[in-house]
């Protein structure tokens, strides 16, 4: 268990500097990746409408935003999350729209705030935070972290993920107790303690003695 836990605490910190320095190691991140998607509680199908729609919707986003915002798009079972910041509510409005009327979105919560751009320290802030909450489930031995995917926008942290209502209240308290944390947000899809049974790999049968 230590040794997995040194795996997937190298590769959060990994990441976070990914998103410091701007640059990608392609290999060990698909390494990672495919790690991670073998655990995802999501089908692959979703696993990728989701990676489609957040390409789709942030190839976009300049043409809608453009310098006077920053916007962020998380999608996870095809419930997109939109965060970051917008010049007006107009804006705002223009953004939901255009997310919603993409290819096999469900639903969008749209957590925009009309202000300036939030500056790159707020982003880093932001980054750091969501790697220590990663990090802090990790640590839970009563909840699976890969089971949730985090995001941290000015503080703030969304929880996303389909868990039982048990480990969404685990989750949260977790997240509330990392240093920075200001709000947490649960935007879960919920699945009965029966479900998550299901999901689990079956142990083998013991060979008769």
């Amino acid at each position: 268990m230590q040794v997995k836990k040194a795996v997937l605490t190298a590769a959060l910190l990994g990441s976070l500097l990914v998103s410091l320095q701007g640059c990608v190691a392609v290999v060990a991140g698909g390494m990672v990746a495919g790690a991670v998607a073998t655990t995802d509680r999501r089908t692959l199908g979703a696993q990728t409408e989701d990676k489609a729609i957040a390409v789709k919707a942030e190839t976009r986003m300049p043409q809608i935003v453009g310098d006077a915002g920053h916007v962020n798009v998380n999608s996870y079972n095809r419930k997109v999350l939109l965060t970051g910041e917008v010049r007006d509510e107009e804006m705002k409005r223009a953004v939901e729209a255009e997310v919603r009327g993409i290819t096999n979105v469900d639903n969008v919560i749209n957590e925009l705030v009309v202000a300036g751009p939030s500056s790159y320290t707020s982003r880093s802030n932001d980054a750091l935070i969501t790697s220590k909450v990663k990090i802090s489930l990790a640590d839970k031995k009563t909840v699976s972290a890969n089971s949730f995917k985090v995001v941290t926008e000015r503080g703030n942290v969304y929880l996303m993920g389909l868990v039982t209502q048990r480990e969404g209240n685990i989750a949260a308290q977790v997240a509330q107790g990392v240093s920075g944390v200001i709000r947490v947000v649960k935007i879960f899809e919920y699945i009965s303690e029966e479900d998550l049974r299901a999901m689990q790999p079956q142990s083998p049968p013991q060979a008769a003695q």
